[in-house]
């Protein structure tokens, strides 16, 4: 670990293990460390990389304020995995017809395509969403937030995995057993929530002329109703991210379970975890509210998932608790390039080599999420050896992307 003063009382604590940190990254790292709510540091994870406002690998905890854009607009973005009773070589000659079978049963991407119709949605997720519907409205979550924020494209995009990083994948362990694991989060009712309250904050700031370092870290202070209101549907979102995955998961076993492949069962409980957050915690006998962006909860024995990209491995670990990082972890290889950098250097010749074995797209469109534009994420698990011990070490088979 390595400590970094960042003035004005701000610090660091950094745990990137040699790895270079982007310029960008390090500057927005130093300005949140600087706000006045922010304290007594922000805890830095091996795969930080630059975000709009804080950086993404960060946790950040905060007193008498919350900085929406701290969090993100992906509220609730996180994993679940879980281990099968199935064997490698048993599904190894259907991987084609597997990724079929998941891209048939889930609907992925940003576009039209990334939602239901509203004839063909599954009644378990119907149902599922009447219920937090229901409990949203009587905790007048939806009067909190503005109109625009669509709750019937919610109800249309519960159990679909959105574009970008969010994948599927049947993945083996050290034992050669198949898990599934997924990454996504609340879709675009997330993404609205997080932006409207990020420009209520922008616009308390220009009212009270608070002038900062950067106005993407405008805030809500604790005595005013939005900073109550952004909790409420921040809780929301993340709520329904969770159920998100839990209704994609439900698909893809059910349909695997129709396919004549194989029946699935679970050999134990699904793993669970949140990496876009906030959440009131105490830390050395004081409350906190703590922001995870791109930062996963490793409290004493609680068990994570810390994904690597789609041709390398990733891991099951189990958190140490350390109190420097407030229980926390990394949440996954974190990129190593930007979008547009990475569709400009990786060839499509390094994106068949780098996920040779694995059943996964192999369009020009998919080059921005190709091995080479993350982090190597041995390096990264290395680098966090006093955070979290590793459980399972698990390898694709099949990857889905949006």
């Amino acid at each position: 670990m390595q400590v970094i003063e960042a003035g004005q009382g701000g610090l660091l604590k950094m745990w990137t293990g040699g790895m270079s940190v982007e310029d960008s990254a390090m500057q927005q790292l130093l300005r949140v460390a600087r706000l006045p709510f922010v304290k007594p540091w922000v805890a830095v994870m091996p795969d930080v990389h630059t975000g709009i406002g804080a950086t993404i690998g960060s946790v950040v905890p905060m007193t008498d304020a919350i900085s929406p854009s701290i969090i993100g607009v992906d509220l609730g973005c996180g994993m679940i995995a879980i281990q099968t009773n199935l064997i490698k070589d048993r599904i190894k000659p259907h991987l084609k017809k597997i990724r079929k079978i998941i891209e048939a049963a889930v609907p992925t991407g940003n576009g039209p395509g990334g939602k239901w119709k509203n004839n063909s949605i599954p009644k378990w997720i119907s149902g599922e969403f009447r219920k937090i519907r229901t409990e949203a409205e009587a905790k007048n979550i939806f009067q909190a937030i503005d109109q625009n924020v669509g709750i019937e494209t919610a109800r249309l995009q519960l159990g679909t995995l959105g574009g970008g990083n969010h994948f599927i994948e049947v993945q083996y362990d050290e034992n050669d057993c198949v898990w599934l694991m997924l990454h996504s989060g609340s879709r675009k009712i997330g993404n609205d929530i997080g932006r409207f309250f990020i420009d209520k904050a922008k616009q308390h700031m220009k009212n009270w002329h608070i002038k900062l370092e950067d106005i993407n870290l405008a805030y809500l202070p604790k005595s005013h109703e939005d900073f109550h209101n952004y909790l409420l549907a921040a809780n929301f979102a993340q709520e329904y991210a969770e159920l998100n995955r839990d209704m994609m998961l439900l698909s893809i076993v059910t349909a695997w379970n129709e396919s004549g492949i194989d029946i699935i069962e679970f050999v134990d409980n699904p793993i669970k975890c949140h990496h876009n957050f906030v959440r009131l915690e105490n830390h050395g006998g004081k409350n906190y509210y703590v922001a995870r962006k791109g930062a996963t909860s490793a409290r004493k024995d609680e068990l994570a998932i810390i994904p690597g990209s789609m041709g390398s491995q990733s891991f099951i670990v189990r958190g140490l608790g350390n109190p420097d990082s407030f229980n926390s972890c990394s949440h996954g290889a974190g990129r190593l390039m930007s979008r547009s950098a990475a569709k400009q250097l990786i060839t499509m010749d390094d994106h068949l080599k780098a996920t040779a074995g694995v059943e996964c797209r192999t369009d020009n469109s998919i080059l921005d999420e190709s091995p080479a534009a993350y982090k190597n994420i041995n390096q990264v698990i290395a680098a966090q050896s006093d955070l979290v011990e590793v459980v399972h070490t698990l390898k694709q088979l099949v990857c889905v992307k949006g």
